[in-house]
């Protein structure tokens, strides 16, 4: 399966724990070129090579990534993709790969949250100086405003969590996916899940969609 989201809109969290609850796991950009750097496979050092420059990783090598992933024993049961496919071009490759080995994706999930909903969450984020630790201000608050519970430093607001900067992020996401959505539509996979309330509603309301048959 494949889960789509703008940023903020809880998806990692609701992949988390699916790839737990199903036993399957949860497969990112992000991990793939961690592991593939970690673990200095052939793909793995090219794209080290483009993030060293601090250039986009090619689709092709991106894709090689996800081949190398699916082929693996860990898919066996089956797997989910977090945020991948981003582009058309991408989901296209990933269709071809995906016939090529005999499989078949069963779900699509687009977690939808309303603009200002994501904004709300994303400002509202503030992240330790120094530990891995992040708060809310309204929804996980520190117990002193803006000094971390775990080792008393101070707290700050991302540069990348600031409201006028998540506007620019939520308007290059729509405008990349929405064509992307369209794609998925088609082909009678898409399931659109309200991503909003408490994270144990959202499950809920998941694990019921996940529920429904893939459409042949």
């Amino acid at each position: 399966m494949i889960f789509l989201g703008a940023p903020g809109v809880g998806k990692g969290t609701q992949a988390e724990f699916v790839a737990s609850r199903f036993h399957v796991p949860k497969i990112s950009t992000g991990d793939l070129l961690r592991e593939g750097v970690a673990k200095q496979t052939p793909l793995g050092l090219k794209a080290k090579g483009y993030m060293d420059r601090g250039d986009l990783v090619p689709d092709e090598v991106v894709i090689g990534l996800v081949q190398e992933k699916l082929s693996s024993s860990e898919c066996s049961l089956g797997f989910l993709l977090d945020g991948f496919p981003r582009t058309v071009a991408q989901a296209d490759k990933l269709s071809e790969l995906l016939a090529d080995q005999g499989l078949a994706l069963d779900h699509v999930v687009h977690f939808v949250l309303p603009r200002e909903e994501i904004v709300r969450r994303l400002s509202g984020r503030r992240s330790c100086s120094k530990c891995p630790a992040v708060y809310h201000i309204e929804s996980i608050p520190p117990k002193q405003n803006g000094v971390c519970d775990q080792c008393g430093a101070d707290l700050v607001q991302r540069s990348d969590d600031r409201p006028e900067t998540v506007q620019s992020r939520l308007t290059v996401y729509e405008q990349q996916t929405a064509p992307l959505i369209d794609y998925y539509k088609r082909k009678d996979l898409l399931f659109e899940l309200d991503g909003s309330g408490p994270v144990e509603a959202v499950q809920d309301r998941l694990l019921a969609l996940l529920s429904k048959p893939r459409v042949e």
